[in-house]
């Protein structure tokens, strides 16, 4: 009889949950006080708002690109975050400016079906619901529209649009009562699950292939299948931000969490002895080591579990307290800069060297990341 990898795999999984639950000893890791976490994601931010004193500033890396890129996008969903945990004004200030810097606009306009382009959306939307000004959403309203009226579904053909625009559908769903976004937003999401390259989901491994480049028969090096770290982080992202909005009796959510659980069984026995998770999730000796970007998304992802009551506090939050630690200890510097980043890319050999002093090609969406698991944490109960 031939036993699987995936079969291994929860088998061990199972026993590793029966020996959390049993762990009550003092070598299980412990959450730090709120207010250190806080003061750590206040150092990280303060580093980056003192770097980017004009949020419309362009950015420089191989050429200029605008500062409303997905990139930035990500950064400030983890600012908006934030600011709900410790409302200062100044953080408020600087999502508004860097909205008005852009005339509240997205890259390529509104006619861009790119998900990328309308990552910008989703803190536009956020701050209209603070101060409802017309213009806050009009191109980004005017932009989801045209792909809702639109029969084309094959546009997130790569992971990381799920994250970049699935939230985005979500909240303009609920503003306006209307379950057309919901189902586009679905359309879009099942090309990507089930249809695009095959499917980039695996169900047998709970995990996803970034885009096409990377289904069977791709292997790792290690014969095994490329799960790229940050790659599954957005979908983790993406599937809690958009049940975090959504009705529980909305259309799919049902599928979201299904889907959603199946990855957090995934992770656990994934995770590095030392807390972080590596870029290849199934090959930790192709470009492994710790990396904080892919890190951060799956402590978002279990903390907002636990705190939502689908996860079991007693098996995800050893693992949580463990990743948290370890990116609070190894990866913020003492002037805030994170480090373990890796730079843009969509598999574990971009953006590298990956270590605690590299400078990634951009700062902005590992901050991002950063904030959205700190601020998560920061509403769980312990």
């Amino acid at each position: 009889m031939t036993i699987s990898i995936t079969s291994l795999r929860n088998t061990f999984f199972l026993c590793l949950l029966a020996f959390t639950c049993a762990a009550q000893n003092a070598s299980v890791e412990k959450l730090p006080k709120k207010k250190k976490i806080l003061k750590t994601l206040t150092l990280a931010n303060n580093y980056f708002m003192k770097k980017w004193t004009d949020p419309g500033k362009e950015i420089v890396t191989n050429k200029t690109r605008p500062s409303n890129i997905w990139t930035r996008a990500v950064y400030y969903e983890g600012l908006m975050e934030l600011y709900k945990a410790d409302p200062q004004q100044r953080y408020y200030d600087y999502a508004v400016e860097w909205g008005e810097k852009h005339n509240w606009g997205l890259r390529d306009g509104v006619s861009t079906r790119n998900a990328d382009n309308q990552a910008a959306g989703q803190t536009y939307i956020d701050l209209y619901m603070i101060d409802p000004k017309p213009e806050r959403i009009r191109d980004i309203k005017a932009s989801i529209d045209n792909m809702v009226n639109s029969e084309k579904k094959d546009d997130w053909d790569w992971i990381d649009a799920l994250q970049m625009a699935m939230p985005v559908y979500a909240k303009l769903g609920v503003m306006y009562k209307d379950d057309a976004y919901f189902e586009k937003m679905y359309d879009l999401y099942d090309a990507a699950k089930n249809e695009i390259g095959g499917g980039l989901y695996n169900p047998e491994d709970g995990l996803w292939w970034r885009d096409a480049d990377f289904v069977p028969p791709y292997k790792a090096p290690n014969g095994e299948d490329t799960y790229w770290s940050r790659g599954n982080g957005w979908v983790v992202a993406a599937l809690v931000r958009t049940m975090d909005i959504m009705p529980k009796d909305a259309p799919h959510y049902e599928e979201y969490k299904k889907t959603y659980l199946e990855m957090m069984k995934a992770l656990v026995p994934l995770q590095r002895p030392d807390g972080f998770w590596n870029v290849s999730l199934h090959d930790p000796t192709h470009f492994g080591g710790k990396e904080t970007t892919g890190t951060a998304l799956f402590v978002y992802g279990m903390a907002w579990g636990v705190n939502n009551g689908l996860l079991d506090p007693k098996v995800y939050t050893p693992v949580i307290a463990k990743a948290w630690n370890a990116m609070q200890k190894d990866a913020v510097h003492k002037n805030g800069f994170l480090g373990y980043v890796q730079g843009t890319g969509k598999e574990p050999k971009d953006g590298q060297p990956v270590s605690y002093t590299s400078m990634p090609d951009f700062e902005d969406y590992g901050l991002g990341c950063f904030l959205l698991a700190g601020t998560e944490i920061l509403k769980m109960k312990y």
